[in-house]
């Protein structure tokens, strides 16, 4: 199965992989060294790949993956994940790949964190 992936930039100047097709022995290694070549030429951006249009990882391209997230990310974290599906996550566990840590944090400015504090401390929160 062929992947595709679209390279764009984002207004803060990183950069997002969108990724589609699948994901298997025969195109890990060329996403591999696309992203060795990303990384070399932009090492102070942030490269998210988008995994949302992924429909298919195999077991030996994930391998490669995992391990090229692994060295790409040894010095520093510039390489993120987004939109991982679970089916995904559960094949990066038989690898001991917490994909998690590369995760964006899609709730990092969450306003709602405190509500908590603000409303649900309280004795009464209506009248009648």
């Amino acid at each position: 199965m062929a992947m595709k992936a679209q390279i764009r930039t984002d207004s803060e100047g990183n950069i997002i992989v969108h990724m589609s097709g699948g994901l298997d022995y025969e195109n890990s290694i060329p996403l591999r060294n696309e992203l060795q070549e990303l990384t070399d030429k932009n090492p102070t951006c942030t490269i998210t790949l988008d995994m949302h249009s992924l429909d298919f990882v195999g077991s030996s391209g994930i391998g490669i993956f995992v391990e090229t997230l692994h060295l790409l990310n040894k010095e520093k974290s510039q390489i993120k994940l987004s939109n991982v599906k679970t089916e995904f996550l559960k094949v990066f566990k038989l690898y001991n790949f917490d994909a998690f840590k590369l995760m964006e944090n899609e709730f990092e400015t969450d306003e709602t964190e405190n509500l908590n504090q603000k409303f649900g401390n309280r004795k009464h929160t209506f009248q009648n």
